[in-house]
């Protein structure tokens, strides 16, 4: 049973690193997502199947060396899900900082001026969920050493 915890931990850690890592280079950059936004939930998708381990090995018996072992293995579908709401108030958040009502007030703005607002937007739901990746990483590995 140790091995199905250390494999999943594993997994969720290295998908959400690689993605996180990913994420911020290219919002350090000022690029676009490119494949971020794939590797963020091939990351998520890794956080929820360690969750779904973590709850299968509870129901087969499974004692890990630590009980912090199942916050650690369930808190990064939890931050995953507010890194994703974080993220959706990221448009409305750049829009207030430009005095913009709403996405229709970008109608005024000339085409690089929408470009430009449109870039920030993707670069800070970049940002909050690197971050959120970020952190899956911590406690993916807190996960892994409280087996």
């Amino acid at each position: 049973m140790n091995a199905a915890a250390q494999i999943a931990a594993i997994a969720t850690a290295v998908t959400a690193g690689v993605a996180a890592a990913f994420g911020a280079w290219r919002w350090y950059r000022v690029d676009p997502p490119g494949a971020f936004w794939p590797l963020a939930r091939l990351a998520q998708g890794a956080a929820v199947a360690q969750a779904l381990v973590a709850g299968a090995l509870a129901v087969a018996g499974f004692d890990p060396g630590d009980g912090l072992y199942w916050l650690y293995a369930l808190l990064p579908v939890a931050v995953s899900f507010v890194a994703e709401q974080l993220r959706l108030a990221s448009a409305q958040t750049v829009l207030d900082a430009r005095d913009l009502e709403n996405a229709r007030a970008m109608e005024r703005l000339d085409d690089a001026g929408r470009r430009s607002v449109v870039r920030a937007i993707v670069r800070r739901e970049m940002g909050v969920v690197s971050i959120g990746l970020g952190v899956v990483v911590f406690l993916a590995l807190r996960a892994l050493a409280t087996i």
